[in-house]
């Protein structure tokens, strides 16, 4: 999910039961449910807890809170984010001088199609269910990820060179 998406939950988006968020968004159209990795969801669950213990009456139905106890702020995220890079060794280990967080939201989406073109799944089948997760409101906005990275190319490629009706 994007950033933006993240701090703008409630605590009504979050379903800690089914292991699902309610992304919500401007217009009725764009808002999505995104499904939960369990692995996710119990790291939810003890930040519940923690936030519970110190902040036992909130003041805001935001689900992430700063210290003060408000919404948590992109510019607060952004520091902490920046923090925990530094601290896991991440810093000054690319083409940038750190990781930001929305490569996240990109690795994620490379990963899942590069398992899909490698396990030899009917890719364009499925693009319109990762383009529902990630929210992207038009086949376009998918489609950077499949010119940006040179490994998810040459699959696609070398799988469009073994179709029959391809002229080479």
């Amino acid at each position: 999910m994007r950033i933006g998406e993240a701090l703008a939950l409630d605590r009504g988006d979050v379903d800690l039961e089914n292991g699902a968020l309610h992304i919500r968004a401007r217009r009725p159209s764009k808002q999505r449910e995104v499904p939960l990795h369990a692995s996710t969801t119990e790291a939810l669950r003890n930040y519940v807890r923690l936030r519970d213990r110190h902040r036992p009456k909130p003041t805001t139905p935001a689900f992430f809170l700063s210290v003060a106890g408000g919404r948590l702020t992109s510019g607060a995220f952004g520091h902490t984010f920046r923090e925990l890079i530094q601290r896991v060794g991440l810093e000054g280990c690319g083409q940038r001088a750190r990781p930001q967080a929305h490569d996240l939201r990109h690795t994620y989406t490379v990963r899942t199609l590069l398992g899909w073109y490698r396990s030899g799944e009917d890719v364009n089948r499925k693009l319109p269910l990762l383009s529902t997760y990630l929210g992207h409101a038009d086949p376009e906005s998918r489609y950077w990820y499949l010119e940006a990275v040179p490994e998810l190319l040459a699959l696609i490629t070398s799988r469009l060179e073994r179709l029959p009706e391809v002229v080479s």
